[in-house]
């Protein structure tokens, strides 16, 4: 997921102002040689940056956790409002330039830049997540199934609804944020068929504010609960505190996305109302990257978090999910399934 934009740079202490504005300003790196690699590594964060108690968070808490176990310089880096692909390819570069190793960017869109920049740096790994379609020698492509643990989260909402109606709140109409739809709305019909899903994306567009938008996020909950919905999913970055703002405003259960939102500090007046949250590894995923970097043996390719691996999940914080045994049984049935394979679940 995604969330609203910050200018200022995140970095780890050791980041210098000068590779804050290498990163994200200036002329293109071509022509320079490629650094030996001797530094740690380095994340560029999508839309939204850090501080959206989710998606990005997550990535620097892997960040965070190799920089402690390893004991080398790291760097997190900011992205700029309405930037392009250009930008984003520069911000590879500079941070490949100056030896970061591996580089990781997070998000989709990603995408385009990362080739190119994996092109002009062969001798440094990079990851992206949340995309399978770089293939390149020197690249990490990091997702997640994340419609595994979304119909998780539907067997969860079908379990507590009262009035038979739940919503799906996505960010932006794009095919990851479908995969988090298809997976819901197949484990809500797969566990009680009378129940209504009301499905709604915020913008077409994450330049329109989709992953960004906590006040959309909060209208499109406050619609669907109008509508009776009394348990509300959202893939939507940022947005989706606006969702979890409106399920606690109007007494109804909401399901958080990608950490374990329960626990998140910025939410901790809604918690009561989180009923579990879809989560995936993302810290382990860019954890697990900087550590093969490390070992000399470096993930390249598809690599795949999913139920099997325990890459994505349901979060158990809140007690009243935690406790309720007739819910657990039915989610421990449901996900046995899907790692056996009885169960397929759709990704769009």
């Amino acid at each position: 997921m995604r969330r609203i934009s910050r200018i200022t740079v995140a970095g780890a202490a050791t980041a210098s102002l000068a590779l804050a504005l290498s990163a994200c300003g200036g002329t293109s790196t071509s022509g320079s040689s490629e650094s030996k690699g001797d530094k740690g590594l380095a994340i560029a964060y999508d839309v939204g940056g850090k501080g959206d108690q989710s998606f990005n968070d997550a990535a620097y808490a892997g960040l965070e956790q190799a920089k402690k176990e390893f004991d080398y310089t790291t760097a997190d880096i900011e992205p700029t409002e309405g930037e392009t692909d250009a930008d984003k390819q520069q911000r590879l570069e500079s941070l490949a330039k100056q030896g970061y190793n591996p580089v990781i960017g997070v998000g989709y869109a990603y995408a385009t830049a990362m080739k190119a920049a994996a092109e002009k740096y062969p001798k440094t790994t990079f990851g992206i997540v949340d995309d399978s379609t770089v293939n390149a020698d020197n690249v990490a492509d990091l997702v997640f199934s994340e419609e595994e643990a979304s119909y998780l989260a539907g067997v969860a909402a079908a379990k507590s609804t009262k009035s038979k109606v739940v919503g799906f709140v996505g960010g932006v109409d794009v095919p990851l944020i479908h995969k988090f739809q298809a997976g819901f709305e197949q484990g809500v019909k797969d566990t009680d068929p009378k129940v209504k899903v009301l499905s709604q994306y915020l913008t077409q567009t994450a330049e329109e504010g989709g992953f960004s938008s906590p006040d959309k996020g909060k209208t499109a909950a406050e619609g669907q609960i109008e509508k009776k919905a009394d348990v509300v999913y959202a893939a939507a970055g940022l947005s989706g505190q606006g969702v979890i703002e409106a399920a606690a405003a109007n007494k109804v259960w909401a399901i958080g996305v990608d950490s374990d939102q329960y626990k998140q500090e910025a939410l901790a007046k809604y918690k009561d109302s989180i009923l579990t949250s879809a989560m995936k590894d993302v810290a382990k995923a860019v954890y697990n990257l900087a550590k093969s970097v490390k070992d000399g043996k470096p993930q390249t390719g598809i690599v795949r978090g999913d139920l099997k691996s325990g890459e994505v999940s349901l979060s158990d914080s809140n007690p009243k999910f935690a406790q309720n045994a007739e819910l657990q049984e039915a989610i421990k049935t449901a996900k046995e399934k899907i790692i056996s394979g009885e169960i397929k679940v759709k990704s769009s």
